[in-house]
């Protein structure tokens, strides 16, 4: 297996894979941080070393197992009945996840370009579809090559933000609208937020770690986590410094780019689009390659029905979507967060009783996971 992929690549990965509708929106975390204040921001920083411990365990799980999709790292992490629960749950996300992402696209269509939502949505699904049929290499670079521009953008927008609203967001640190954040209290709403979008992101990880080099792992794992992260808390208060016109709209970012000028509320739109569209790859792909064998007729046609009636749910609405699912599907993905956690604990454990000599052994080759797996080249592993 070629494994090419470098720090920077593996970083960037694990940023677009997270950073979509919601995050660069300012919905999702307005509603899981920025209604809490100041207590949001910690639970961000918290937020911030879970993405890089959970990360680098995917990725170094991915990598051990040579893994093709994330039902590997599940069996191994949580066992034969967590790790099911845990996949059904992941599955039904990425799925979810892709419905989510084309309402984000019909959303901005609809306010910002004043054309119907579901043409927008089904613009992003078709665009989707083509990047995920082109195979997985494909969509790793679709998403590594755009996701530093989109961060940079958002990143840069809140900064000024924040710079020409600096007394005004000292105000509002002890400002909080907690009713009307996805739940009630700062330290499970960071949990939560992690749990469901390491869900998103491990459909992705889990291969990246095995077509990437053991040493760049953990890494690519800290810069994409504090890149997560920083762009998280630049968002956070940018919106603080805003409140509360920031949270009276579906899309609050694109709010504040409009706020400096027509021509950055236009190119932000742009922005969001592609930020959509990186997310909604990782999870069509990550759904499709967890049923059907990629390259084969079943992909081609799962991906494509997946596709319509993510198309069709999408309808449900944006910021309703992600006030409902995200949390729910949250709160499963908590189990995934508690296995990962036991199987680098495990890990851990192993190797501090075994002695030097023997770790130093060469090891045996791996078996695959999964009896009578096939792999890419279609012959059958045994």
């Amino acid at each position: 297996m070629d494994k090419r992929y470098s720090t920077w690549r593996i970083a960037a990965t694990y940023i677009g894979t997270v950073v979509g509708a919601g995050f660069a929106s300012g919905q999702e975390v307005l509603q899981f941080f920025g209604y809490f204040g100041i207590w949001g921001i910690v639970g961000l920083i918290l937020a911030t070393a879970l993405f890089i411990f959970f990360g680098y365990a995917v990725l170094r799980l991915g990598h051990q197992l040579a893994a093709e999709s994330h039902l590997e790292v599940m069996n191994r992490a949580a066992g034969n009945w967590i790790g099911k629960a845990v996949d059904a749950i992941t599955t039904f996300f990425l799925f979810g996840a892709t419905a989510v992402m084309a309402a984000g696209a019909g959303a901005i269509f609809s306010q910002e370009f004043h054309l119907p939502s579901w043409l927008g949505s089904s613009l992003m699904i078709l665009l989707t579809l083509i990047t995920v049929l082109a195979g997985i290499n494909k969509v790793i670079s679709s998403i590594s090559l755009v996701a530093p521009v989109l961060v940079a953008t958002v990143v840069g927008i809140s900064i000024l933000t924040i710079s020409q609203n600096l007394p005004v967001l000292l105000a509002n640190l002890s400002w909080s609208l907690v009713p009307r954040a996805a739940v009630p209290f700062w330290l499970l709403a960071a949990l939560l937020y992690v749990s469901y979008n390491l869900i998103l992101s491990i459909a992705v990880l889990a291969p990246l770690g095995a077509r990437s080099r053991s040493e760049n792992l953990l890494p690519g794992a800290l810069l994409g986590g504090l890149g997560l992260g920083g762009g998280a808390m630049a968002i956070v208060l940018a919106l603080l410094a805003t409140v509360p016109a920031a949270t009276a709209v579906e899309v609050p970012m694109l709010h504040i780019a409009g706020s400096f000028n027509p021509f950055l509320r236009v190119f932000y739109s742009a922005v969001l689009l592609a930020e959509i569209y990186t997310t909604a790859v990782s999870s069509l792909y990550g759904f499709t390659a967890r049923i059907a064998r990629q390259g084969g007729k079943g992909f081609r046609w799962l991906a494509i029905g997946a596709g319509i009636v993510a198309l069709i749910s999408s309808q449900f609405g944006f910021s309703r979507l992600v006030g409902t699912l995200f949390p729910l599907v949250g709160y499963a993905g908590l189990l995934l967060l508690g296995a990962l956690f036991h199987s680098i604990l495990r890990q851990f454990w192993s190797t501090s009783q075994i002695a030097p000599a023997t770790r130093a052994a060469p090891a045996p080759a791996r078996k695959p996971l999964l009896e009578g797996y096939t792999g890419k080249d279609g012959e059958e592993k045994n």
